[in-house]
């Protein structure tokens, strides 16, 4: 290890020479209150910036063990650090030389509270990962701008990551936020529900692309008779909405708040910020949001509970497509979610496939049973809750059939929330459907498909493929694409990145095993180990995900061999 002096000296003795000289540098270096390790050098301006490290010992650091005393509160601890050492740099990502020189970043967080590889904490220090654009001008080392950096602009910021340097106030919020809606998720089955929204909750955005709070929303706000308390362990008594275990419909008019509800339920997986408006927003975490995906592959998947006796007598118990339709990818999201053990399905009537949901009376008398292979999810959804104890929440503002066989109803109203279920069963009674239930499969448990893992999949011409992430959309693994587009429960390009690490990791050796088993290792894994045992590298842009975003992503890769 090399005093940081010695790396100064050898920045300046690089100006004015070529990109190149920067990679002389990767090593470890001693500063007077923490370690730097240059852990990758870049190779040219225009490449993915340097990566690096800090690690402070924690007599420096001075973060007391009580604030990361379980696993809830090391997480709020260090996506707090995150968020500060992103505050602090904000201004020096963009680039103030050729390519990337001088932007300085760490994995950029949205609202959501998640588990990085950003930061790490033990009793015996603080570790941060970020990237470095080493600076150039052209294709030259800037050596005086590069000291800078690294002698003055670094160990300052540092330096205001240490405890006594926070608000003590702001960090313990945002950790005790964190541990409060942990424990609320946790206690969820236990009270027979299945989300949970808090009284004065702030559930619109700014728009339909931000992720700040309205300002002039209305605060949420649970009628009487669904309302239940929680009693928190930092915040005290809670009271909110409950949504009950079963089938729950949310109705109302256009524009009224039925979707900016199950939005706030589908990432209500994930805990908020303070000041988000949805910090005690939480929902089961075995919740997917379900959707048709036009255009998806699909491989050796068993659609006869919901599509089945295909024209030309084509089976349907091991299907495959490379373009599904609406109605067959969103029968494959709900028969996948259901293989992966999900207990609670989000579906929103404006991304669904009207053929899947529904065929009123009119429809069967005009086309016979005989004729569609399609089996609508409402006759098949009150067996799913009954026969599995898979719950379900749908926003419904067209469709008053499911009126028959919903638990719970609840309109918004200006963003108001009510109980309507009574009225809603009344009006059901009084004006039956007279539909006739085409249920002859119920969905029974799903068995879980093999999957093939073979080294040789990521390798291209001889060599290991390239393994990209663009943003929310894509991973790219050599010449496949996966588009993970419409996977509504991904927040962070992070998360992709993790992603990808994952299928990395599982194709190191040749094997064949249940879909099921394979995500199980890999979880437990990511448990016991944490994100970074993902890659030998230290990364540090993984973000958290779970094993249905995982399995979304083999599922959509075209290339993958999945069976029996």
């Amino acid at each position: 290890m090399y005093d940081h002096q010695h790396l100064i000296q050898q920045l300046r003795q690089l100006n004015g020479k070529g990109y190149k000289g920067y990679q002389s540098l990767r090593g470890d270096y001693q500063f007077p209150e923490f370690t730097l390790i240059l852990d990758r050098i870049q190779r040219d301006p225009f490449a993915r910036p340097s990566q690096c490290r800090v690690q402070i010992p924690q007599q420096i650091a001075g973060f007391s063990p009580e604030l990361y005393a379980n696993h809830s509160r090391a997480v709020g601890l260090r996506d707090f650090l995150t968020r500060r050492f992103s505050q602090m740099t904000q201004h020096h990502q963009q680039r103030t030389g050729t390519g990337n020189s001088g932007r300085i970043a760490i994995a950029q967080p949205g609202p959501e509270i998640l588990e990085r590889t950003t930061a790490l904490i033990d009793d015996q220090q603080v570790e941060l990962r970020f990237s470095v654009g080493l600076p150039a001008q052209g294709r030259r080392v800037d050596g005086d701008q590069a000291a800078h950096l690294f002698g003055e602009q670094i160990p300052q910021w540092v330096a205001r990551l240490y405890y006594p340097q926070l608000s003590a106030q702001h960090l313990q919020l945002h950790i005790d936020i964190n541990e409060d809606a942990d424990w609320l998720r946790q206690r969820l089955h236990a009270q027979g529900l299945v989300a949970f929204v808090a009284n004065g909750a702030i559930l619109p955005r700014q728009s339909g692309i931000a992720t700040q709070p309205l300002a002039s929303a209305i605060p949420f706000q649970s009628p009487p008779s669904l309302q239940v308390e929680f009693d928190c362990p930092h915040h005290g008594l809670m009271a909110g909405l409950g949504i009950p275990q079963g089938i729950t419909l949310i109705v109302g008019g256009g524009y009224h708040g039925k979707s900016t509800l199950l939005k706030a339920l589908e990432l209500g997986i994930y805990n908020h910020i303070p000041g988000d408006g949805r910090e005690f927003v939480v929902t089961d975490m075995d919740a997917v949001k379900i959707r048709a995906e036009e255009g998806r592959p699909v491989t050796h998947l068993d659609l006869s509970p919901l599509i089945n006796h295909l024209p030309h007598q084509q089976a349907t118990t091991a299907f495959c497509t490379t373009n599904a339709s609406g109605s067959t990818s969103q029968a494959a999201n709900i028969l996948e979610a259901l293989e992966l053990q999900a207990k609670v399905l989000l579906l929103d009537e404006d991304t669904t496939a009207t053929n899947l949901m529904i065929r009123d009376r009119r429809m069967q008398a005009l086309i016979a049973k005989d004729q569609e292979p399609i089996t609508p999810l409402i006759d098949q959804i009150r067996p799913l809750y009954e026969n599995h104890g898979v719950s379900s929440v749908l926003v419904m503002g067209g469709s008053g059939d499911y009126f028959e066989v919903a638990d719970t109803v609840v309109a918004m109203s200006a963003y108001r929330p009510e109980n309507v279920t009574e009225q809603a069963h009344a009006i059901a009674a009084q004006y039956p459907s007279d539909r006739t239930c085409e249920l002859s499969q119920p969905i029974g448990a799903r068995p879980s498909r093999s999957i093939h893992l073979d080294p040789a999949m990521l390798v291209w011409k001889g060599r290991p493929a390239k393994v990209k992430v663009h943003d929310l959309r894509e991973i790219i693994l050599g010449r496949d694409a996966i588009n993970l587009s419409q996977v509504e429960q991904l927040v962070e390009p992070g998360q992709l990145r993790a992603i990808a690490a994952a299928i990395v990791l599982l194709h190191q050796q040749p094997s064949t095993a249940a879909l099921t088993t394979i995500l199980q290792d890999i979880m437990s894994r990511l448990t016991t180990s944490g994100l970074s045992t993902l890659s030998s590298f230290p990364e540090g842009d993984f973000v958290q995900f779970r094993r249905f975003e995982l399995a979304a992503a083999l599922n959509r890769w075209r290339s993958l061999k999945i069976g029996d």
